[in-house]
């Protein structure tokens, strides 16, 4: 579990930056939307003649380069404070949508220096400094360049998935509340599981163990052996389907984690399946791709609002971005009072506002009755574990369903679908978003309408030009197969 670093914004920064939306969130009322506050920081800078271009490029593997850029007050200007936060800021929330091998900036000295040092070791982002080499085995580096020019061009890869999932094969996704599995030959569902566990375990055995033994229960439904493995986890997954990142096994010692997970898929299917081909990926992307495949069309973001977020995109043809879509850690509110993230040093995460923990923070504040222990200040609610919170997300659930507690209940879903209207503009910046695929566990029922309804009320509202973009719900089948596309 991480403990908050951040540095409190400064009274000069918030001047600039705090902005509320235009559609509240019922029960958040101090909900400042990282869209909106960089909506409301650009039109003043746009006011300050002396302003000038600051501008990034995120490296990448295979020569891929990610770029933004941001106008930033002058040094000796009382917003420079807000422009060297936002900056941050902008340079995180790339770095969890795309991630990065090294930063390299151009922009005005003082504000280049104060980047160097807060995402180097010790800095406000040593986090993201430290998590990238895990990622890419590659060191971190931070650099500056004294004009635009000298910045690397921008260039990306789509990634082609393949579609055919003929014979039988198996899948697999791993959550971080359970592992699911199906069995599928030609297309046909011929079974599936849900295999409840522990993430916090710190023994790599009972991971592998308790995966493979769901693997196999699960392809016992299959009249012949699979001739592949399919799946998807959250963090960062390889091309190689090596599990460079994947923060389901949180507390496995670093060391211990190199040898034993980072191989853990390929092992699976070396010594428990006769080295049949295996491909995994992240588990956004898996939404991703499967939700095109559902409707039929691209420039798709898919989102899943269960343990956690997690949510991937493919572009019109279909394919991937080959970025790594760790969104759950990308900035998200910029309210001084946001609630930390368990898994990162940051407030305010979007991981707080788009899954479980977003329902079950709002819980008590929607008239449902908790216990103590699932208060949202108590130890158990603010640890690692995603066990408590999916007891007291039924516990939502079961109160949206009693009338005489629907009213004040659904004011949990509004306020989760005001977080998620402005999540989707905040991520158009980024990509081309036609058609939203939402499933996950807080969108079911009748609250995951009242969640829709909200968010495509802040869309009309404050981004009349996004007011087009069509949302899709899986049926049943799809919530029980979705994951098999990556076999």
């Amino acid at each position: 579990m991480c403990e908050v670093t951040d540095p409190k914004m400064s009274e000069a920064a918030a001047k600039y930056l705090l902005a509320k939306p235009a559609v509240a969130a019922p029960l958040d009322p101090d909900f400042c939307p990282f869209i909106v506050s960089k909506r409301q920081y650009r039109q003043r800078v746009a006011e300050c003649a002396e302003a000038v271009d600051f501008e990034f490029a995120l490296l990448r593997p295979n020569g891929c380069v990610g770029r933004d850029k941001l106008p930033v007050f002058p040094e000796d200007h009382e917003g420079f404070e807000s422009s060297l936060f936002l900056a941050g800021e902008a340079i995180r929330f790339m770095l969890w949508q795309r991630g990065g091998l090294g930063l390299v900036l151009c922009g005005p000295a003082k504000l280049c220096e104060g980047l160097t040092a807060a995402y180097s070791k010790g800095g406000k982002y040593e986090f993201e400094a430290i998590t990238m080499p895990k990622i890419f085995a590659v060191e971190w580096t931070v650099s500056t360049v004294a004009s635009a020019d000298e910045l690397p061009v921008a260039k990306e890869e789509p990634v082609v998935c393949g579609k055919v999932a003929d014979g039988c094969r198996i899948a697999f996704d791993l959550g971080k509340s359970d592992v699911k599995t199906v069995a599928v030959k030609d297309g046909e569902v011929l079974g599936s599981l849900e295999t409840e566990w522990d993430v916090t375990n710190p023994d790599p055995q009972y991971h592998y163990d308790l995966i493979v033994k769901a693997m196999k229960d699960t392809a016992a439904k299959l009249p012949e052996p699979p001739i592949a493995i399919g799946g998807s986890a959250t963090g960062a997954v390889s091309a190689n389907s090596e599990a460079t990142w994947c923060d389901c096994f949180p507390n496995v010692p670093p060391d211990v984690y190199k040898e034993k997970v980072v191989p853990i898929f390929n092992n699976i299917a070396k010594n428990e399946f006769g080295g049949i081909p295996i491909k995994v990926i992240n588990d956004g992307e898996v939404t991703a791709v499967a939700g095109g495949q559902m409707i039929g069309e691209g420039n798709l973001f898919g989102i899943s609002l269960g343990s956690s977020e997690g949510s991937g995109y493919v572009d019109a043809d279909g394919a991937l971005t080959g970025w790594i879509n760790e969104n759950a850690y990308n900035p998200f509110d910029l309210s001084p009072d946001a609630p930390g993230n368990p898994w990162s040093p940051h407030r305010g995460d979007a991981a707080m506002y788009l899954g479980q923990r977003a329902a079950t923070r709002l819980a008590a504040k929607g008239g449902v009755e908790l216990p103590p222990e699932m208060m949202p200040d108590h130890p158990n609610m603010n640890a690692a574990s995603h066990v408590p919170h999916a007891q007291c997300l039924k516990k939502v659930q079961a109160a949206m369903k009693e009338p005489e507690k629907e009213p004040e209940v659904r004011k949990i879903y509004e306020t989760i679908g005001v977080y998620l209207g402005y999540a989707l503009a905040q991520y158009s910046e980024h990509y081309i978003i036609e058609n939203v695929l939402i499933l996950g566990r807080v969108s079911t029922g009748e609250g995951g309408q009242v969640m829709l309804d909200k968010a495509k009320e802040v869309l009309m509202a404050e981004f009349p030009h996004l007011g087009a973009m069509q949302f899709h719900q899986p049926d049943e089948h799809f919530k029980r197969v979705g994951q098999c596309i990556a076999a």
